[in-house]
């Protein structure tokens, strides 16, 4: 047995604790696996005491930081504007707490119509190809992760946590769903700017490792560990910077 399926064993144990599957698993008539996925994640799904603290923590967090950062974010926005033009966010649909949509923002670091040309990649073969639309500005913010500031936004609007599973578009929502059947777990909880998968993944790592480390994050959340993911990613973003990840 690997490591990744001990942990999504032990991860499942505790997580029986809070969700209780739905009367329905199965699709209603016309529903899509990824629609029936995330009506179980809202149907299931019982909120932990800790996660109203959380929230207070996201809130506190994204407003304070928004406040601090501001002159760097007007600053970069002004680089990216005269480095490529406009747009100067990139807005992109991805897949929330419960399964629902909401617009991710960022800083646009790539071509203004890249999104069109990689679409239907994911994985090695989209970070590969994505090399090739990096902007020269792009290239800096997205070595530091400036790139990512904006959404804060979408935290402090709720669509987002500082600390969850990182935010997927929907194009593979669909296909992870039916290739791992505990990934509609992943929907109980808002997506996050950084994360135990986030702060542990390597390029060779497949999905259900990602989710091994997703589910541990869901199943132990409190403030202590929301606390320990922020600062460890705090500590780690020279390093990844260094290393141009």
């Amino acid at each position: 047995m690997t490591l990744a399926t001990r942990i999504r064993r032990r991860s499942a144990q505790r997580l029986s604790r809070v969700i209780t599957e739905p009367p329905e698993a199965r699709p209603h008539e016309g529903e899509t696996l990824a629609e029936s996925y995330s009506r179980m994640a809202h149907e299931g799904y019982e909120p932990l005491p800790v996660d109203l603290a959380l929230r207070g923590l996201d809130l506190t967090i994204s407003a304070t930081a928004l406040a601090v950062l501001s002159p760097l974010l007007v600053a970069t926005a002004i680089a990216v504007r005269l480095d490529s033009g406009s747009p100067v966010l990139y807005r992109g649909l991805r897949v929330g707490r419960s399964g629902r949509l909401f617009t991710m923002l960022k800083f646009r670091t790539l071509n203004s119509d890249a999104e069109q040309r990689l679409g239907p990649y994911l994985g090695a073969e989209l970070t590969r190809l994505t090399e090739h639309e990096v902007t020269g500005v792009g290239r800096v913010i997205r070595a530091c992760h400036v790139d990512e500031l904006p959404q804060l936004i979408n935290v402090l609007a709720g669509d987002m946590s500082m600390v969850g599973p990182r935010p997927i578009r929907p194009a593979f929502f669909e296909q992870l769903c039916a290739e791992i059947p505990l990934y509609w777990q992943r929907l109980v909880v808002r997506p996050g700017m950084t994360g135990f998968a986030q702060l542990r993944i390597t390029r060779d790592m497949t999905w259900a490792e990602k989710l091994s480390h997703d589910l541990e994050y869901i199943a132990d959340r409190s403030i202590a560990l929301y606390l320990r993911v922020i600062l460890e990613t705090a500590v780690a973003l020279p390093n990844r910077f260094r290393e141009g990840r």
